[in-house]
């Protein structure tokens, strides 16, 4: 899950706070239809718990993600895991598949993703994936930017969420061939209260106070946000927007 400077993958927090992540991918495995001996490679593999899944359907599987930590813990799994930037992916001509679950939204450069996915590939080798769509999270970042706001704080979006046009146009224009693209909203239960989620995927925002004001600032948005995804017995959703995808590098390409 590639990411910028400020934020970090804690694994125990991450396996706390967002194990759904994994567990609401297996929709995107399906659409991938891994085939025994594919050798396919996870952008984004996070602490592969779902990259394990890939091998236990019988693939040759590697997984690439920017956190040192988050690979350390998929290694520890027994997957072939390496620190590497999905926007610098660094393998020629040598995959059946590149997946991705949850982490084309953490790099900023798409164009350069999807180039390094087109190198990536054999010829006739599929690009799946599924990541935050134009709208994800729009009621989270609202509070966020207007609790920041009032703190005389300004903070440029850490993701890339685009439209389904502007995905479908981007691998186009690199020459993939697109069978399918859809994008949905996908409302999303979260294990505990917002201020988990917040921990977890928002650092980007909390790191930009002092870290004395940080609880403060979290609890603030907790409590606005609290009338909007907090359901009547204390379960709180995201407002997810979810943008899944699956494209062909042609035969004849190279």
């Amino acid at each position: 899950m590639s990411s910028p400077d400020t934020q970090h993958w804690n694994p125990a927090q991450y396996g706390k706070n967002a194990r759904f992540v994994s567990d609401l991918g297996m929709p995107v495995v399906e659409l991938l239809s891994p085939q025994p001996g594919e050798r396919i490679l996870d952008l984004g593999c996070g602490d592969g718990a779902l990259t394990i899944k890939l091998v236990e359907l019988g693939c040759n599987v590697v997984g690439v993600d920017s956190s040192i930590e988050m690979v350390a813990v998929a290694k520890l799994r027994g997957l072939d895991a390496h620190v590497m930037d999905g926007q610098s992916v660094r393998f020629n001509h040598e995959f059946d598949a590149v997946f991705s679950n949850a982490a084309l939204h953490w790099m900023k450069n798409p164009e350069r993703v999807i180039a390094g996915v087109w190198r990536a590939l054999k010829p006739g080798g599929r690009f799946v994936g599924e990541f935050g769509g134009n709208g994800n999270v729009a009621t989270i970042v609202t509070a966020l930017e207007l609790a920041l706001s009032s703190r005389g704080k300004v903070v440029a979006t850490p993701w890339f969420f685009p439209s389904l046009g502007q995905y479908k146009a981007l691998l186009e224009a690199r020459c993939f061939e697109v069978e399918t693209i859809e994008i949905f909203p996908r409302p999303t239960l979260l294990p505990g209260d917002l201020g988990g989620w917040l921990d977890t995927f928002a650092q980007p925002y909390t790191n930009s106070l002092p870290v004395a004001e940080r609880l403060g600032f979290i609890s603030e948005v907790v409590d606005a946000l609290g009338p909007v995804l907090c359901d009547t017995d204390g379960n709180w959703s995201a407002d997810y927007v979810r943008l899944r995808f699956a494209a062909t590098k042609p035969n004849t390409a190279t």
